[in-house]
């Protein structure tokens, strides 16, 4: 993980916010690191904020419009498979699915460490 997100408040606040669903509030957190960030750790914060944008619109608004997602693939095209220790190839898995059933709620998890040498 990026050194300027392991430590910061707004950065775990998000993921905390998130992981229980509350998507809008994970937004909000995220914006501060956000501004502060720069190149890949940028482009990653802001395809997460866009993630939660689209569970937020989707469940609070009912809307069934999918641009955020598809605003995040942008993002997400600019950076590995796994980045600052979370799986993005699966969380986007995850959100597509959440994003057709109110009972999902992906998760901002570590991704498995690989085989050790």
């Amino acid at each position: 993980m990026p050194t300027d997100l392991a430590n910061d408040p707004h950065w775990l606040d998000g993921v905390r916010h998130f992981n229980a669903g509350r998507w809008w509030e994970a937004h909000e957190a995220w914006e501060h690191p956000w501004a502060q960030a720069r190149g890949t750790s940028r482009d990653f914060l802001q395809a997460l904020i866009l993630l939660a944008a689209a569970l937020h619109k989707r469940w609070a608004h009912g809307s069934t419009a999918h641009r955020n997602l598809y605003k995040a693939d942008a993002y997400l095209a600019r950076l590995p498979g796994v980045y600052a220790g979370v799986d993005l190839t699966a969380l986007r898995a995850e959100v597509w699915a959440a994003l057709h059933d109110p009972v999902r709620r992906p998760q901002v998890v570590a991704a498995p460490e690989g085989p050790a040498d």
